[in-house]
């Protein structure tokens, strides 16, 4: 079965830029969505940005346009989420997910597999 590990996170300071990626082991699929989602403790697990594996433009959330950048051709090869010009608010964990078989939801219900999370502390 699909596994996911995330890493890259890290304690930076406001304006500072990151990337966080997603290794991804056991894939055998045609298809699949890539995400990305964080949450903070006693908060709502939110989706952060979305890629299909067939080509359709990413997806944002609005607080992050213009600021984050998801990208990765294949599932098999792991995904990557670019943050720049970090602010407070960014302040999570954030985990990478797959729904396989399927272009893009926004639900976190609708992702079968995840990884274990990356902490991003923003100050």
């Amino acid at each position: 079965h699909v596994q996911l590990v995330e890493s890259g996170g890290g304690s930076v300071q406001a304006g500072v830029s990151l990337k966080l990626s997603c290794a991804v082991s056991g894939y055998t699929y045609s298809r699949a969505c890539m995400a990305w989602f964080r949450q903070t403790p006693g908060k709502e697990r939110e989706v952060v940005a979305t890629l299909s594996s067939g080509g359709e433009p990413p997806t944002y959330a609005d607080s992050v346009k213009g600021r984050f950048t998801i990208f990765g051709d294949n599932p098999k090869n792991g995904f990557y989420l670019q943050m720049n010009n970090l602010k407070p608010e960014d302040t999570a964990v954030y985990y990478c997910a797959v729904r396989l078989n399927s272009g893009c939801p926004i639900r976190p219900s609708d992702f079968s597999e995840w990884g274990q999370g990356t902490q991003v502390t923003v100050s």
